[in-house]
């Protein structure tokens, strides 16, 4: 049985009253008296009438949702994100509609062209690993779809963004290991076109410059994926446990790469920290309560899930062109827990 939401002509029917009597009583029009009013919004309130909100989208020309495009929900960042946007929108009277990309363009793409063609009022975009054309965002934003961009972003549109500071992210978790006293520290990143792991790369290796040591690109691996697909991860570690002089600790540089490198090093009978150590971006709650303890580059994903939203309402709800943008940048987490400290060597002060 296809199910039929009330509307306006079944509350007119009921109470015998015509429909733009019932539509101006619901909008509380001074032309109806409070008599009618009361007994048409009690009757809506009986039957538990909702406004129709393409309706309503039609009337005002805003349909009062926005979109939202990440990579993937069951991510801790981009889970916290999302509650940082609904936080924000739902306090604001407005509907989120989420959708993931998988880390796929093309994905990506039907995502876009689903929640566009469903008159939303803007969108918050993560762009996936794949997407190496921007054209698309481009394109609506030239037609005038406010666009915020938040974690990985495109610097190609002029628009707001928020991010986290990945280089100083990077950086305090380079020299965090070499404090340690790790020498042959490696780094996995994420798909090498991305802004986090331009930023991430960049922090990284500024730490071994300012510490002296010799930049080695052969310690750097790349997931085109992100870690979403394991065998990646799996075959990015065996690249580097292969090496002639093995690497004694990895920067993983996302939660998904993070995570994967400690699943295959166990599998590998190796053994955090003692064989290798290991720190990586996350924001699971989880990494605390494995075996080792994880260190982590823990990011404002709610705070930053938070600010998108806000600076987004600011580009839907100005009366006039918006012509100045801000990207605001939040600090991360440097916490340290068991998996980075080296077991073998004196730690190192570096000043």
């Amino acid at each position: 049985m296809k199910f039929e939401a009330v509307t306006i002509k079944d509350i007119a029917k009921a109470l015998g009253l015509s429909t733009s009597t019932v539509s101006r009583a619901l909008r509380d029009s001074y032309e109806i008296s409070p008599e009618t009013k009361k007994l048409v919004l009690e009757y809506a309130e009986k039957i538990n009438y909702h406004p129709n909100p393409i309706a309503l989208s039609l009337r005002e020309r805003r349909s009062r949702s926005i979109g939202v495009i990440v990579a993937e929900i069951a991510n801790s960042f981009f889970s916290q994100a999302i509650d940082g946007i609904e936080s924000i929108a739902y306090k604001n009277g407005y509907n989120v509609i989420i959708s993931q990309s998988r880390e796929s363009f093309e994905r990506e793409q039907i995502n876009l062209n689903y929640l566009t063609s469903r008159s939303i009022d803007g969108l918050i975009i993560s762009v996936a690993s794949e997407t190496k054309d921007f054209s698309n965002f481009k394109d609506l934003y030239d037609k005038g779809m406010p666009i915020v961009f938040f974690d990985r972003i495109v610097a190609g549109i002029n628009t707001h963004k928020v991010i986290v500071d990945n280089y100083q992210g990077a950086y305090d978790a380079t020299r965090h290991l070499l404090e340690k006293g790790f020498k042959q520290i490696a780094a996995i990143a994420n798909n090498e076109v991305l802004s986090i792991s331009k930023e991430r790369i960049a922090g990284y290796k500024a730490a071994l410059a300012d510490h002296g040591i010799k930049e080695n690109d052969t310690l750097i691996r790349y997931c085109a994926h992100g870690g979403l697909i394991l065998p990646e991860v799996e075959e990015a570690v065996s690249g580097l446990l292969n090496m002639p002089v093995r690497p004694d600790a990895i920067l993983a540089l996302t939660d998904k790469i993070t995570t994967g490198c400690l699943y295959i090093l166990k599998s590998k009978k190796l053994t955090v920290p003692d064989d290798i150590g290991l720190i990586g971006f996350s924001n699971s709650d989880l990494t605390e309560l494995i075996g080792p303890p994880l260190s982590i580059i823990k990011q404002p994903a709610f705070e930053m899930g938070e600010i998108a939203t806000g600076l987004l309402l600011q580009l839907i709800e100005s009366k006039r062109p918006v012509t100045e943008f801000e990207t605001k940048m939040l600090a991360p987490q440097l916490v340290l827990r068991e998996s980075s400290v080296n077991t073998k060597s004196k730690h190192v002060k570096i000043s």
